[in-house]
This record gives C-alpha cells, sequence and structure tokens, in this order.
C-alpha cells in the first residue's frame, strides 16, 4: 500500500453555500469564528461558535485507477461528517475522534473528480472542552493493489522480553488466489537488517510468523528503541503489497502484588493528562506540534501521558514511541448519558464498537501504549446499567487486544451522586409514572455530571477527596472497579489505603488528580501496594473548560466556571505555549528527578490583592525575577526534595528554612522586590546539593527564538519575547506586537498564554503576556527562507530566518 499526504489543493467555506478560500489541511475551521459571550459552546468550548463548513478539492484519477484501490483515510475530522464524490456520499462519521475511511471508487481513470466534505458542526458543545471543528488532523491517500494486506492486518506481539526477544506476527490479507501468498518480514536496526522472516499465507489470507531477535534491545520509557519492520506480501514471485512501521519489543504485566511491570521491571507512572488542542493552533492536528508537547514533558520528568479524554492522534503517539512516554489511551468522556447539548451519548450504544476498533487499530503496535481507558467519569457506570456496559465493553477490548490492561476512570463523589440521582429519580416515577430523567430536562440538573461535580468541589474545598472516603463511595464504585484491570481513581486518593485493605487483588492509578496534592499522593504511590501511578490535572494548559484553574484577582469574578472573554482552562502545569509554572518544580521535587531547587515568584503586580483561588492551581507563581519598575513585597517559593533550602537575594542571605518531604517540599520566604539575582541552594545533612538562580532582565527590546522543529512537518515555533539578548523575559513589560512574513510561509498561529482576551489566534497582531507571545509558522514550499520580522509599539523590532533545515518537510 502506497500512502501519501492530501492537505494541499483544498477550498473551505464557512457555509456550504459561501464563498471558498484556500486552506491547507490539517485544519481548524472553529478558531477562526468569532468568539461571543453568547456563543453556543459557551464556557465549556471557549465562548466560540458552532457552524457548518465545506472543503473541496478536486482530483485527478490516476490511470491505475481500474485495477488499483484507492482511499482518504480520515485520522479525524470534528463535526457530523459526509464524504461526497462527484455528488455521491461514499463515507459518513459522527465521531471526531475517530478515523475513517472514504473509498474513491466509480470514477474514471484520468478523469477530475470532485470530493467534498461537508462537515455540520451547529449541534454544540460537543464536549467539555475546546473541540474545533472541521479537517483538523492530517488526511491521507491510499493506494492498494489486487493483492493486499487488510486495513489493520498486521499485528506483533512480544511474548517475551529478554536477550533474546521472541515475536509472534499475525497477518490477515485480502485478494489472495488459490495459489496462496507468501508474507516475509524483515527488521532493521539503525539502516542494518538484523533478520528475516517468512510465513505462508494461504487463500483464507491469515497466515502467523514467529521468529527470535537475537540481543534485543528492549524498548522502556528509559531506553525507547525501535526497530524498522517491512512486511512485504509476494504473490507468483511479485511484491503485491508492503508496509513499513517502528516496532519497540516490550512486555506489559500488572498484578497486585508487583504493579505494574514493562519488561519485567515496576514502573511507577509519573503521568500528565493532555488535551487534544494545540493551543494557538487550536485543535489542528500537525506533527511538529505534537513533538513539542511531548518533548516538554518527556524533559521535565513525566513518563506517562493520559489522553484526555478520548484516543491520541497519530502524531503524538509517535513521539511517545520515539522519545519514551508510556501511553493509557482513552475512549471517550461520554456514554449513553449526557454531559453536553451536543455529545455523542445518542450514539454511544450503536458506534461504540466502531470508535474501540478505531482506538485499537491504531494503537496495537506501538511500544507506548500500555493501557486502554474505556471511559472518563461515566456517572452511569455505578447502576446496573452501566456497570454492565462496563463489563461488556472491557470483554470487547480484551477480545480484540489481549496485551494490554484496562482501566476506567471513576469519579467516587460523582458515582455517588449517580446513584442518589437515580435512586431519586426512580421514586419520583414510581410516584407520578413520570419519567424524572427525561431528555428534553437541562443536561445538568437531569443527573450528575461530571461539571456538576467540579463546581461541588470548588464551592466546598477538597470534598472529592474526602467524599472517596465514605462507604457510599465504595458501593457506588465497586461493580465499575471489578468491570475493568486497573481501577482508575479521580481525585480519590484518601482511599488508596481503605481500598487496598477492601480488596487486596484491587491495582490502583491515580487517573485524575490536583497537581498541588502531589506530595500526599506520592507517598500513597510508592507505600500503598498495587498503587502504579498518578496523572495529574492537567499536564498542558488547554482551550475551554474557562477558569477551571487559573485565579482571578480582588473583585474579578471567581469560581471555575468564569465569564466571556475568558479562553483558557488555566490549569496546566505548562501553559499553552509551553511555558512551565511553580506546579512543575513542585512535581520534580516529589519525584526527586532533579537536585536543583525550583523557584518561583508569585506575580508582583498582584501583590496585596485578594486572590480568588481555586483548587485545581494551587499557587499562581511562576519562574521570574524580572518585574521592570514594580516595586513590593514579592512572595517567593522555593521547592526542593532537600531537606533544608537558603535563598540569596544580590549575594545576600535572607534565610535557611526546612523543605523536603516535612514541608510538603516547598520554603516559602517574602523579601522587598529589587532587581538583580535570586538564588536558591538545596541542602541535606547541611551539604549542598544543588542550587538555581533566576535574573533580572539587564534590557527590554523584542527578541526572537527559532525552536529546532522536530516531528518531520512544515511547522515551526517562534517564541516572541519582550526581554534582553541573553533570554531572560521581563515578566511586568506588555506591549503589542505585529508579524510580518517573507517567503514561502505564513502564520498557522499567534497567540499567548492569556486567560482572558478577545485576540484571535489568527491575526498577526497581539497583546504580550508576562512579556511573552509565541508564533507557529507554516512553511508553503520546500524551498526557501522565510523571513519573520516582530515590530512592536514601543520595544523596536528584531527578525529570524527560517531555513528549510529550520522546518523539515514530510
Amino acid at each position: 500500500m502506497s500512502t501519501t499526504r492530501f492537505h494541499d489543493g483544498w477550498a473551505f467555506a464557512r457555509t456550504p453555500e459561501g464563498d471558498a478560500v484556500s486552506v491547507a489541511l490539517p485544519h481548524d475551521a472553529m478558531i477562526g469564528e468569532q468568539r461571543a459571550a453568547d456563543a453556543a459552546t459557551e464556557g465549556h468550548g471557549g465562548f466560540f461558535p458552532g457552524g457548518t463548513y465545506r472543503y473541496i478539492k478536486t482530483w485527478r484519477v490516476p490511470a491505475d485507477a481500474a485495477t488499483t484501490r484507492y482511499s482518504l483515510l480520515f485520522e479525524g475530522v470534528q463535526g457530523d461528517t459526509r464524504v461526497l464524490l462527484d455528488g455521491r456520499e461514499v463515507a459518513a462519521n459522527r465521531n471526531g475522534y475517530r478515523e475513517f475511511t472514504a473509498p474513491l471508487t466509480g470514477v474514471r481513470p484520468g478523469a477530475e473528480a470532485v470530493i467534498e466534505v461537508l462537515v455540520d458542526m451547529v449541534a454544540v458543545p460537543t464536549d467539555r472542552w475546546y473541540s474545533g471543528a472541521g479537517i483538523y488532523r492530517p488526511v491521507w491517500l491510499e493506494a492498494q493493489g489486487p493483492v493486499r494486506i487488510a486495513r489493520d492486518g498486521l499485528r506483533f506481539v512480544t511474548t517475551a522480553a529478554a536477550e533474546d526477544a521472541e515475536v509472534d506476527v499475525f497477518i490477515d490479507a485480502e485478494g489472495i488466489g488459490e495459489g496462496g501468498a507468501v508474507a516475509v518480514v524483515e527488521l532493521s536496526l539503525d539502516g542494518a537488517v538484523i533478520l528475516q522472516a517468512e510465513a505462508p499465507i494461504p487463500a483464507t489470507g491469515h497466515g502467523e510468523i514467529r521468529f527470535t531477535v537475537p540481543a534485543a534491545q528492549l524498548w522502556s520509557a528509559e531506553s525507547p528503541t525501535l526497530y524498522d519492520v517491512k512486511v512485504a506480501l509476494v504473490s507468483d514471485g511479485v511484491t503485491g503489497d508492503e508496509r513499513s512501521l517502528r516496532l519497540g519489543l516490550r512486555t506489559i504485566s500488572i498484578d497486585p502484588q508487583h504493579g505494574l511491570r514493562i519488561n519485567g521491571h515496576t514502573v511507577l507512572l509519573r503521568g500528565a493528562a493532555v488535551h487534544h488542542d494545540n493551543g494557538i493552533l487550536g485543535a489542528a492536528t500537525y506533527a511538529t506540534a505534537e513533538h513539542r508537547r511531548a518533548r516538554a514533558l518527556k524533559d521535565a520528568g513525566y513518563n506517562a501521558i493520559r489522553s484526555a479524554h478520548n484516543p491520541l492522534s497519530r502524531h503524538f503517539l509517535d513521539a511517545c514511541d520515539e522519545l519514551g512516554l508510556y501511553v493509557m489511551d482513552e475512549l471517550t468522556d461520554v456514554w449513553f448519558a449526557r454531559k453536553t447539548a451536543g455529545d455523542g451519548s445518542a450514539r454511544f450504544r450503536d458506534e461504540w464498537r466502531d470508535d474501540v476498533d478505531s482506538m485499537i487499530a491504531k494503537d496495537r503496535n506501538r511500544p507506548s501504549v500500555i493501557m486502554y481507558s474505556i471511559g472518563n467519569e461515566i456517572a452511569e457506570a455505578a447502576t446496573a446499567e452501566g456497570a454492565a456496559l462496563a463489563r461488556d465493553i472491557h470483554a470487547y477490548v480484551y477480545a480484540s487486544d489481549p496485551t494490554r490492561p484496562t482501566t476506567l476512570a471513576v469519579n467516587p463523589l460523582l458515582a455517588m451522586m449517580s446513584t442518589k440521582a437515580a435512586a431519586a429519580n426512580a421514586k419520583a416515577a414510581a410516584k407520578t409514572g413520570a419519567d424524572a430523567g427525561a431528555e428534553n430536562a437541562p443536561p445538568e440538573r437531569r443527573e450528575a455530571t461530571s461539571t456538576a461535580a467540579n463546581l461541588i468541589t470548588a464551592k466546598l474545598g477538597r470534598l472529592m477527596v474526602g467524599a472517596s472516603l465514605l462507604p457510599a463511595a465504595d458501593h457506588a464504585t465497586r461493580d465499575a472497579f471489578a468491570a475493568v484491570d486497573v481501577a482508575g481513581y479521580n481525585y480519590a486518593y484518601a482511599s488508596y489505603p481503605g481500598a487496598r485493605k477492601r480488596y487486596p487483588n484491587r491495582v490502583i492509578l491515580g487517573t485524575e488528580s490536583m497537581p498541588g496534592d502531589l506530595p500526599a499522593i506520592w507517598k500513597r504511590v510508592t507505600k500503598v501496594p498495587g498503587v502504579i501511578g498518578d496523572f495529574n490535572w492537567t499536564g498542558w494548559d488547554y482551550l475551554g473548560e474557562v477558569g477551571l484553574g487559573y485565579w482571578s484577582y480582588g473583585s474579578e469574578v471567581g469560581g471555575i466556571s468564569k465569564p466571556f472573554p475568558g479562553i483558557l482552562a488555566g490549569a496546566g502545569v505548562f501553559d499553552i505555549t509551553g511555558h512551565p509554572g511553580a506546579l512543575l518544580s513542585l512535581a520534580q521535587a516529589v519525584w526527586q528527578t532533579t537536585d536543583t531547587p525550583g523557584i518561583a515568584v508569585r506575580p508582583l503586580d498582584k501583590a496585596g490583592q485578594r486572590a480568588n483561588r481555586t483548587p485545581w492551581l494551587s499557587t499562581d507563581a511562576m519562574p521570574s525575577w524580572s518585574w521592570g519598575a514594580l516595586r513590593g513585597t514579592a512572595d517567593v517559593e522555593v521547592y526542593s526534595h532537600g531537606d533544608h533550602v537558603e535563598l540569596l537575594l544580590n549575594g545576600r542571605t535572607l534565610g535557611r528554612k526546612r523543605a523536603g518531604v516535612k514541608k510538603s517540599f516547598v520554603a516559602r520566604f517574602r523579601t522587598p522586590y529589587e532587581p538583580g539575582e535570586l538564588t536558591a541552594v538545596a541542602y541535606r545533612n547541611g551539604a549542598e546539593i544543588g542550587r538555581s538562580t533566576l535574573r533580572s532582565a539587564s534590557e527590554v527590546a523584542v527578541q526572537l527564538r527559532a525552536e529546532q522543529s522536530t516531528g518531520g512537518d512544515e511547522l515551526s515555533f517562534v517564541q516572541v519575547g519582550l526581554g534582553d539578548t541573553d533570554g531572560t523575559i521581563d515578566s511586568a513589560t506588555t506591549d503589542v506586537i505585529t508579524l510580518a512574513i517573507e517567503g514561502p510561509g505564513e502564520i498557522a498561529g499567534f497567540g499567548t498564554a492569556r486567560p482572558i482576551t478577545e485576540e484571535r489566534f489568527t491575526s498577526p497582531t497581539q497583546t504580550t503576556y508576562r512579556g511573552r507571545a509565541l508564533a507557529a509558522i507554516r512553511r508553503t514550499a520546500d524551498v526557501g527562507d522565510i523571513v519573520v520580522t516582530a515590530r512592536s509599539t514601543h520595544h523596536g523590532e528584531a527578525t529570524v530566518v527560517l531555513s528549510p533545515a529550520l522546518a523539515a518537510t514530510h
């Protein structure tokens, strides 16, 4: 099978009859819409409107179309989708996170065929976060001959991971004649062929090969070795089809005594949850952007990713395979009980098997994927009907892929609310004969939802954590947990010791937690048998679910559901531009992944103002000691696993304080702000183990820095900063920046991590936030330099040149 990108030459219209403009895929149709306070997505989707969209492309039908099967593979289209070929519907899809194919048949070779993709995104919000719209993930043109490997026709299973690894290969082929065929497998490492193996494929099309890899280099997060594999299907001496992939050799085992083991070694998951959007790019899925996020999390000390709450993109999984990140891929946020007005609950009973098939077909040969989550905070899983469905989904997943365990992310507070709501509804129905959970009731009142549980927690503090200790929580969750291999707990770490006493064979995973709780959580992860790790909410900030994490001040609206023009959740360890806050330093101290202390300073421009906090962001401190002309008292936080830390300002000691586990890994200082150097020194048993320094900017001017691109597509990221030539950014300086592009490039996205804004990420002009902005530049031709110029209102201008080497073409 040959596969080529199908991204260029498309035209796009915001209405089916509207004027079309040229676009390149991937493309988020929603990110360019005008946001408004009354937009249908509400705070869930960042106050973006829904709409109907049309993509159109003319395709020159190849001359061999009579003997070659052509089709399009869509990795993801957000919205109810119809694909037309010369006016005929050839495919339809209703799940924006499911891959699907559109056959390109019934057209004359050499003719020009018209491909249309019609997207209906009117019924919003579809998710409890920003979904995006349109053809937001890659599209591929596939060509297959009459003898071919089936679409999901290759399955590699490492049955033993040792010095000589054993691998089973299962091959399903189509178009095999009575004479059969031969499958030839070639395994290479660093360009050198390690082995070749072959097996006959009978007319039935199914064959199996077992081979042993000598001196195998096993895949793990610490050593992510990938082999190159080619599988050729040979019939009558002619290669009828060939597939290539990258394969990691590793085994997974899980049990209540040893927890999670990769290649026989116990692993604790230091995890981050991530949504699918790419910040300033909206939902558009570029390889560079996905690799960028994965690399930042890996470099920060994370070893695991939870896809929240839908299957990860292929590009993100590629990065996890290559960099070494364990993945818990998640099926969905919704089953048959509605959470938002436009979600997929109405279709779930009919289509969940298709959703599972799509996820597993994408994941089954990837070493990074170690676990499947069959749902997130599914309230109905606490009912008899929901628990039965959990058993059905688990059984279906296991039948399709018995090599990976399953989990279900359960919020015990939500589960209790669900069981009480179900009981109340049943009682009301018995009295009146009416359906108390009627479909026309408002969803947040009709039944328990994740949003309702979040709102209660925001008002009542640590309610979710405390509620998990109640007997009612155990009763409401036990059937759902019994249906899967791993009990996934959302915001319920306090219950781990008791759960293990009651259920000694239960394997426990913290599937979602507040980052500020990590000191208490990790104590249980390392002390309670059968607990295999934790995923914080969230590793990377995201669009939508407006105000969940970011703080407001003084008389500003508080709570976790903030009004327009809010656009971000504000709950990320990393913000949407890729810069971490204090919570990363906390995590690194807890995990002891570095001896260097982390310094963070609460925003000096907010000093003295009452902070309206949220449970999802325990601190608003940031790693900066550059605050321009501002003066006042600075609140400094130093994070370290050392038993003491000392803080020095311009060489003067500000004292030494306890840190480490006894102080939840943080020491706090207060000092009048003065420009210069702020240094933290960490000690253990009186001896220095590490130090770090924050500096003030020596001058403030526009600075541009191009990041080295990875991922293999045409995107480059450019950091825009207001600071000095050493890279120190002044957090108190704000300016308006306008970008100009010369050469074969265009702005794919431009913006900041400002949580409240009316500026568009599609505009060339942005107001900096904390001295920073980020631009994503898309290369439109393979050759030639792109010149990016940033002009500011008050701080001059700067230029950076992007050569083709900085934005490697696919």
